[in-house]
């Protein structure tokens, strides 16, 4: 080093009131920065911990565990940039709702916050430090992977096993009816469906992907009492007709489903499980597996007081998406014919399918309630929580837009060049929100508002996104004094 620039160094430790080493003024500099970065023991694995280890764990979804230093050190950069995609295909962990639109409060929420997410590109830049072992937390207890996230079952329904071989092309179809056993009709406050199959889930197993450690892909089904005397296949064939009970789908990777605890839905004694419409897919090797339904149950003296909302809010008509274009939209309406509560948001669209959009239009009161990105490899249904929960009176005109890319940027896409319309096949295509929703009489929906302008401190002119009449004070009764109006 000249002389020059070694009393250049020297006189900025003074200035800055660093400690310098002769001949090695900028190592100084760079020491002082780095003692502020992020470690892994104090800053990080709270963070996995939270919101990363449910499936990177042993024995669970993912491909690789995080539990420890020694496990993650060698993904901090790939942590980083999973982390840093934003609410869209590919980010980590799989949520994908867009925090600077609309409604932001729901159940079991595992999304980085933009200081953790900055947290961790500062940490994996830094050099993915350990940090102070002392610092660590204690290390989580999961139980194993048959464990169902909605707590031990009340009921567990088991579906036929089905083989599928490694190298046999997908499949779509039916399966037999398969009797729940249930002798007394009973309400369902929460569902969960898993796979289990003879997949090793031994690490190095070659189970490298989500898609290679199962083969069902979704199922569409319900419940219904069967006739005496009707043949299994036939029952399975008229599965979602008029007198089944549709219940939420199952696609891999999906979260469980918890309903509004005033409705929860009944499953009628006799029910048998019907499905017209399972999708299967190899994983590369012959697997032997099946899907088992568990249900929470309400205890027996349980009485709802909401009404299932039962419409549709979709598009599977005319479905128009065009070859090697990208920034296509699909638009599907629907007016409330009752006051209504949202309990859950869920958009299902097939590959191109990129966003989604929900709105809702009160004469001239226009609001998105939220804007979802959409992985078809990772299906989400975002659950609100109760305070937060669309309130909408009838009348309301609910909107979905779809955002659908179908170019070649769309790497979900198998052949971009193909134009593509409505099916059931992942090569076609759906637009439908399958959220949940419940139906209020009027003194429901009035009672409510109340409880959500007590809750949320409401004032006249305030802005609750959801409820477009929480600021509207209904009329008091005839009789009230002005002094009793005004208290």
């Amino acid at each position: 080093m000249s002389v020059g620039k070694h009393l250049g160094w020297l006189v900025l430790g003074t200035i800055l009131g660093l400690p310098l080493v002769a001949g090695v003024g900028p190592t100084a500099v760079v020491v002082s920065a780095q003692s502020d970065a992020p470690t892994y023991t104090k800053d990080i694995a709270p963070i996995l911990q939270r919101s990363c280890e449910k499936c990177h764990r042993a024995d669970g979804v993912a491909p690789m565990s995080l539990s420890t230093y020694a496990e993650v050190r060698p993904w901090a950069r790939a942590i980083k940039q999973r982390t840093g995609i934003g609410p869209r295909a590919g980010v980590m962990p799989p949520w994908y709702v867009e925090k600077n639109i609309g409604i932001q409060e729901f159940q079991d929420d595992p999304s980085l916050s933009e200081k953790e997410v900055a947290m961790v590109a500062r940490w994996a830049d830094a050099g993915a430090a350990q940090g102070n072992p002392a610092d660590m937390p204690p290390a989580k207890v999961y139980p194993d992977g048959k464990a169902w996230s909605i707590g031990t079952p009340d009921l567990i329904v088991k579906l036929p096993n089905i083989t599928v071989k490694g190298g046999s092309p997908d499949w779509w179809g039916e399966i037999p009816s398969t009797p729940i056993g249930l002798t007394e009709d009973r309400y369902v406050a929460a569902l969960e469906v898993k796979e289990f199959n003879d997949v090793d889930s031994a690490a190095g197993s070659g189970r490298a992907t989500v898609g290679g450690r199962y083969v069902f892909h979704h199922m569409i089904w319900g419940t219904r009492v069967i006739r005496e005397g009707q043949p299994a296949q036939a029952a399975a064939a008229g599965a979602l007709t008029g007198d089944t009970l549709a219940w939420p789908v199952h696609e891999v990777g999906r979260n469980a489903d918890f309903f509004d605890p005033r409705s929860a839905r009944l499953l009628r004694a006799g029910s048998s499980v019907v499905s017209d419409s399972i999708h299967l897919h190899s994983n590369g090797r012959d697997t032997t597996g099946h899907l088992e339904i568990g249900f929470k149950l309400m205890p027996k003296d349980y009485k709802p007081t909401f009404r299932q909302s039962l419409f549709g809010l979709g598009n599977g008509v005319d479905i128009d998406i065009k070859g090697m274009t990208a920034d296509q939209q699909l638009h599907a309406y629907t007016v409330l014919q009752d006051n209504t509560k949202i309990t859950s948001f869920e958009p299902h669209l097939h590959a191109p399918g990129q966003r989604m959009c929900l709105e809702a239009i009160w004469g001239y009161n226009i609001q998105t309630l939220n804007c979802v990105g959409y992985d078809h490899n990772w299906v989400r249904g975002y659950n609100y929580t109760d305070d937060s929960a669309p309130l909408l009176p009838k009348g309301t005109i609910l909107h979905i837009t779809g955002f659908m890319n179908n170019s070649p940027s769309n790497k979900n896409v198998p052949d971009p060049r193909n134009w593509q319309g409505s099916g059931n096949r992942s090569v076609a295509n759906m637009f439908i929100d399958l959220g949940q929703r419940v139906s209020l009489t009027d003194e429901q929906f009035q009672a409510e508002m109340a409880h959500r302008r007590d809750v949320l401190k409401v004032r006249r002119n305030d802005n609750v996104i959801g409820c477009p009449l929480c600021t509207v004070i209904p009329p008091a009764p005839r009789g009230t004094s002005q002094q009793q109006q005004q208290q």
